[in-house]
């Protein structure tokens, strides 16, 4: 375990965490951050989406912290301060959905080896929520489970996605799979679309602060995703789609005006999944946990409201 950077400058008025660096099974050096370690409630496993980095999360740790709970937060490889395979820096890749685990696998290691307080629980959004399900259907050991825009599909326009299986299979197999995606920019979203009908957030100065990040720091930045990630992603969503639900109690949360990924896939997983139930934002969009103050508070509220049932 070695320090790791932290950018304070960047996080507001949220408390600043602790970042470290932690290497994989197979040498991938990825970044933690971790709030609140000696919390008495137990400790928040936070994994979150494409294009995220552990700063972000800085204010959803501070919340946990103010309800008695540690938060650990990865730098999935390939985004924020992890490393990163492809040859432009920008581009969102993976060789392979599987490696996520690896990165879990190393991140429950350094919880227990930084003796963050049990029971564990686990906070999840959009690819978070993708990797999240395989972890807990491999066995990950955590009390209850929130979502937020859960990426069980991705939300490719019906006429796109055989082209994007097609395309994105044949990239990997010949070698191009750090290929930019069609249709999708090199550079990272907040810098090239302007609030006005943004697909991640309707509260403005939310989506200014996150432009703010980057702009100051903008090795953290990541844009579209490579060929290789897509067909990866639409292979694990599919295979996902074939698995039981799993035996933890989940709470997921949807906007009503979700348009990232595919609102019925959620819909059909947490319609059988035991201990399961789904919450209907109104006006939300894709990043919940980064809406306006009051949707915040609500979320909030009943997300640590169900860890504490489920203790």
């Amino acid at each position: 375990m070695k320090t790791a950077p932290f950018f304070e400058d960047i996080v507001g008025a949220a408390d600043p965490g602790d970042a470290t660096w932690w290497t994989t099974s197979d040498g991938v050096r990825i970044r933690l951050g971790v709030w609140n370690q000696d919390a008495p409630m137990g400790t928040v496993l936070i994994f979150p989406g494409r294009t995220e980095y552990i700063e972000k999360y800085a204010p959803t740790a501070t919340v946990l912290g103010t309800r008695g709970y540690a938060a650990l937060v990865v730098d999935w490889r390939g985004q924020g301060l992890s490393d990163r395979d492809a040859p432009d820096r920008l581009l969102g890749h993976v060789e392979d959905f599987q490696d996520y685990q690896l990165d879990v696998a190393t991140m429950v290691a350094a919880a227990k080896e930084m003796s963050l307080p049990e029971p564990y629980y686990l906070l999840g959004h959009s690819m978070g929520g993708c990797i999240a399900l395989r972890a807990l259907s491999n066995g990950l050991d955590v009390k209850a489970v929130c979502l937020t825009g859960p990426m069980w599909g991705i939300n490719v326009p019906p006429r796109m996605r055989l082209p994007a299986w097609v395309l994105g299979a044949v990239a990997h197999q010949v070698g191009k799979g750090k290929t930019l995606s069609p249709g999708t920019n090199i550079q990272t979203y907040v810098l090239t679309e302007p609030y006005a009908d943004n697909m991640l957030t309707s509260d403005r100065p939310t989506y200014e602060w996150l432009k703010s990040q980057v702009v100051a720091h903008p090795e953290l930045a990541l844009g579209g995703p490579s060929l290789g990630w897509l067909i990866e992603g639409l292979r694990e969503c599919r295979d996902l789609a074939k698995l039981p639900s799993p035996n933890v109690p989940c709470l997921t949360f949807l906007g009503t005006n979700e348009r990232v990924v595919r609102a019925g896939a959620i819909g059909k997983r947490m319609a059988h999944w035991p201990s399961g139930r789904v919450e209907m934002v109104a006006k939300a969009e894709h990043e919940i946990l980064f809406e306006n103050p009051e949707t915040l508070d609500r979320v909030t509220d009943m997300m640590c409201e169900f860890f504490g049932e489920n203790t």
